[in-house]
């Protein structure tokens, strides 16, 4: 039996040359329901959240326009759970949710995908497509920017400053790193778990570090959760960029910002992961203007005296 990443791969194959008539029949019909699936796709959700999110999926056309007492009602869930669910997906409410829900939900009674565009996508397409919307969901759940700006100050104040990324999350993890130690005086990278991490996470606590941040995306390896635990447990907080509102990994964190992976290729794709990150390094970057004036003028000096760079 193949894996599912065998199977994401066989089915995310690039068609070379393949055109719209080829694929229309196909995302026609497939559409609507995979543009509501798409709001919840990177979203670990509890039994009742997923039964919430069916009911929208089979319901879509009635559901759309109902109010938050009467979807409770029809679902069979409190409405505390339903304004839960609307959050953990991004939005500032159920009210906001019912409003992206709608568009769809009219284009799925008018009997086409609401956008001709949709009728005329590939394989690539698609994957942008969903990135679009994992970028659209994270704008709405930064309207207020004080959770980004709060982090931010407590991330620039952390000296050293611990940054924490195992497997497939090294990447970010060395990004968001690389950036950081432009605007601050001590950054340290973790991207080995085990007694290694533990000995990094021990040696940043000692020197005064009151902060990690860490990466998470899909697959979740364990040897994160036992890094992330490692890490409170010698007296350090933990922010945490995953994908997933819900399970193991934030419950360890004091502080969660989530942010959809493209999931439609065979390897996720982290256009909106990467976003957060900059935006969190933009608000380490105000905390402590001063500073980050002085360091990235010393940088340009330095990079001008050795030569770092092409001239473009």
């Amino acid at each position: 039996m193949a894996s599912g990443q065998q199977a994401r791969a066989q089915a995310a194959a690039i068609t070379p040359g393949r055109r719209a008539s080829e694929a229309q029949a196909e995302a026609v019909a497939a559409s609507p329901a995979e543009r509501v699936r798409a709001l919840f796709g990177g979203h670990r959700l509890s039994p009742a959240q997923r039964r919430i999110a069916q009911f929208l999926t089979d319901h879509l056309t009635e559901a759309a326009f109902l109010s938050i007492t009467e979807l409770a009602e029809r679902v069979g869930v409190s409405q505390p759970s339903v304004t839960r669910f609307a959050s953990s997906l991004g939005f500032s409410g159920y009210p906001a949710l019912r409003e992206a829900l709608q568009p769809i939900a009219l284009s799925a009674v008018a009997g086409a995908p609401g956008e001709g565009e949709e009728q005329h996508r590939n394989e690539l397409q698609s994957a942008i497509d969903a990135e679009i919307e994992n970028l659209t969901s994270l704008r709405r759940a930064l309207a207020d920017p004080d959770r980004i700006v709060g982090i931010g100050g407590e991330l620039a104040r952390s000296v050293p400053l611990t940054v924490v990324g195992l497997r497939i999350s090294v990447s970010l993890a060395e990004y968001f790193a690389y950036a950081a130690r432009r605007i601050h005086p001590d950054v340290r990278v973790v991207t080995r778990g085990g007694s290694v991490a533990f000995d990094a996470l021990l040696q940043a606590r000692e020197a005064g570090g009151t902060w990690v941040l860490a990466f998470a995306m899909p697959r979740h390896a364990k040897e994160t959760l036992a890094v992330v635990r490692a890490a409170r447990g010698v007296g350090l907080r933990v922010a945490l960029i995953t994908d997933l509102a819900l399970g193991p990994l934030a419950d360890e964190a004091d502080e969660v910002f989530t942010a959809g992976t493209g999931s439609r290729l065979v390897f996720d794709s982290y256009a909106a992961p990467g976003l957060l990150s900059a935006g969190i390094l933009q608000a380490m970057a105000d905390a402590d203007p001063e500073r980050t004036q002085t360091r990235l003028e010393k940088y340009e000096h330095a990079a001008d005296q050795h030569d770092f760079f092409l001239d473009d």
